[in-house]
């Protein structure tokens, strides 16, 4: 068995990126430390109000995603701990990120409140879009704008940009 010195363990030790169960990012983080691995859930506080009350809660920033840093002994304890689903691979290799991305993400997340994790939209702009339901089921139009969740499409039978603040799931391409 091998063992590292601090120096040794940080240059072999890299933070990557964990895909998770769903709903089970902040357990697996929790393992993870009781194993004594590096690992880090990012989470914001949001508001979440039921019918007979509302409460603070700290949800994860990305959704079925935390960050380990571990050596490749580690990444073997990470494999098997319960709910971990695999590492994010990008090129056939693990994702990396930087110490300094990292700084950068806890440093967002403890200065500013309103946070919201959205991911890379599959639609950009210029493309052919219908809505597939609500209001304006059927309608055509080319997206000028994505901002978030809203996306700003030009309706030619309208005459008019409409700011669809939407789902993009309720978009499709034609």
């Amino acid at each position: 068995m091998t063992s590292f010195t601090t120096t040794e363990k940080s240059k072999a030790s890299k933070w990557m990126v964990v895909y998770t169960r769903s709903r089970w990012e902040k357990k697996v983080d929790k393992l993870l430390q009781t194993q004594k691995i590096n690992s880090f859930c990012p989470t914001i506080k949001t508001k979440h109000r039921w019918v007979d009350r509302t409460k603070v809660v700290d949800l994860p920033l990305f959704t079925s995603y935390l960050f380990v840093n571990a050596d490749p002994k580690e990444q073997l304890m990470v494999r098997q701990t319960m709910g971990v689903v695999n590492f994010v691979n990008h090129c056939g290799k693990p994702a990396t990120i930087t110490d300094s991305e990292i700084e950068r993400i806890k440093n967002l997340i403890n200065s500013h409140e309103n946070i919201e994790a959205v991911s890379m939209p599959r639609i950009k702009v210029g493309d052919q879009l219908k809505v597939e339901n609500g209001l304006l089921l059927d309608w055509q139009g080319e997206v000028l704008k994505i901002n978030g969740k809203s996306v700003v499409m030009l309706m030619k039978e309208l005459n008019c940009a409409l700011v669809i603040d939407t789902e993009q799931t309720a978009l499709s391409k034609i």
